[in-house]
């Protein structure tokens, strides 16, 4: 019987955050939800730069290290590679493969860019503008021309990459990569996980314009008025004067940090 108030509380605590759940819109569930599936591709996508470096180093410096024998056959680092592991190291084949990784990665990072805001602006006039007049032009932007070229360019890639796979392309060169139609994929892909991106700011932007202005909640390209100055391309602005350095031992950093919130300077 000692079980009861405990259990009690546990269920109200339940029925309270479900309140809290149903009192959030539905286009903000569905914005986040976005987010954090655009969020996940793009953290994934992100290590198609590892085998692209890799790959690159390899095939640069493979293809230097050779030289001839007295009896003129060719020996070096490609032609152990090529005649131990097989013809993906053959310098098209590593070329190929080369660009194959850098357009999955621009791909799959593109919608996780924009989410973070970390895209190159050239914001000679938005960032002086008031808060709702940055909102009215995210707004519009992804209206009339995010969501309608991405919209665009999905529809014809999808037509090359489902022709690519009915033809069995391969590459134009006859020791190339074979498949292309794969590449194509995620290429159309990555530009539909770019337009849900779009879809998602879209959503916060229409909340920001038309809905409850006393609600807050964490946006992706905008920074509320009480918040602007403290973000730059997404990331935590740093203030040289409030920064604690962090090569400095443990117990001078603690003082530091202590003398600055004393202060008043954090």
């Amino acid at each position: 019987m000692t079980d009861g108030p405990p259990a009690t509380a546990q269920v109200a605590e339940a029925e309270e955050r479900d309140r809290e759940v149903e009192d959030i819109p539905f286009a903000l569930r569905l914005s986040e939800w976005l987010r954090k599936f655009v969020d996940f591709v793009g953290r994934w996508g992100s290590w198609f730069a590892l085998p692209m470096v890799l790959f690159t180093v390899i095939d640069v410096i493979a293809r230097k290290i050779s030289w001839l024998d007295d009896e003129g056959k060719l020996h070096g680092v490609q032609v152990f590679l090529v005649h131990t592991f097989g013809r993906m190291f053959e310098s098209t084949m590593l070329q190929e493969l080369e660009w194959h990784f850098h357009t999955a990665l621009f791909a799959l990072v593109l919608g996780y860019g924009y989410i973070h805001n970390s895209h190159v602006r050239v914001d000679l006039i938005r960032e002086n503008l008031a808060f709702r007049k940055q909102a009215w032009l995210e707004f519009l932007g992804i209206t009339l021309f995010l969501l309608p070229y991405t919209a665009t360019i999905v529809y014809f890639s999808w037509g090359y990459a489902v022709t690519s796979y009915e033809m069995h392309e391969i590459s134009a060169s006859t020791v190339g990569l074979t498949n292309r139609w794969i590449i194509k994929s995620v290429l159309v892909f990555g530009l539909i996980v770019a337009g849900l991106a779009g879809i998602a700011v879209w959503l916060q932007a229409a909340l920001v314009l038309f809905g409850d202005p006393n609600r807050r909640f964490p946006l992706m390209t905008l920074e509320w008025p009480e918040e602007r100055g403290t973000k730059i391309e997404g990331k935590e602005r740093v203030s040289l004067e409030k920064a604690v350095d962090s090569t400095a031992p443990p117990d001078e950093r603690a003082k530091a940090l202590a003398s600055k919130i004393l202060t008043g300077s954090e």
